[in-house]
């Protein structure tokens, strides 16, 4: 198990193997969002360097953000809330996961019919096409299935419930451009 110092006398534990969760020293405090893009990146990076992802680049989501910043920046909140849940995690999952929560590779804003109902149907293409390109586990793939709840399927994992919360806040952040802190004392700020 490596370890990263983020605070004074605070350790993040990430995991070497495939499955992992934030230790004990960390859960139930507050992270920096630059604390939780290193997990993303350590624990996604396979799938952020992969080819569906860099057409995610070329897809706009909400405004003038991509799928891709909009996959990261959830990837991102789940585990910041993560961060601040009593329980654990399988933070692997939960990175995993978020990252291709909305892995449809297509542009929902083209007038295109079959986009036409894509609240309701774009998790189950996210899922068709993350199944495809990479392989799953039970966890992430109710995390894909179930984000849109009440949308959709009502999650079935906490971190398939972690993920609809997240979605909801950065959809939000990014459709109203709004600035959210998560923590006290300044020290959390996620600026969309």
């Amino acid at each position: 198990m490596k370890s990263i110092a983020v605070r004074d006398k605070m350790r993040i534990r990430l995991p070497q193997g495939d499955r992992g969760s934030l230790s004990v020293f960390y859960r139930g405090e507050n992270m920096r969002e630059s604390q939780a893009s290193k997990i993303v990146f350590r624990l996604g990076g396979d799938i952020l360097k992969s080819r569906g992802m860099a057409l995610e680049k070329g897809f706009r989501q909400h405004g003038t953000v991509s799928v891709y910043e909009h996959s990261l920046r959830v990837a991102v909140m789940c585990v910041m809330i993560a961060a601040l849940l009593p329980f654990r995690t399988d933070l692997t999952s939960l990175v995993r996961g978020a990252l291709l929560h909305d892995y449809f590779l297509y542009d929902w804003h083209s007038r295109d019919r079959s986009h036409r109902f894509h609240g309701f149907i774009h998790a189950k293409r996210a899922f068709q096409n993350a199944n495809r390109d990479f392989t799953l586990n039970r966890v992430e793939k109710n995390m894909i299935l179930s984000h849109m709840f009440p949308l959709g399927p009502l999650p079935g994992n906490k971190e398939a419930w972690i993920i609809t919360v997240a979605d909801k806040i950065c959809a939000l952040m990014e459709v109203c451009h709004i600035a959210i802190a998560l923590a006290r004392r300044n020290r959390v700020m996620f600026v969309s």
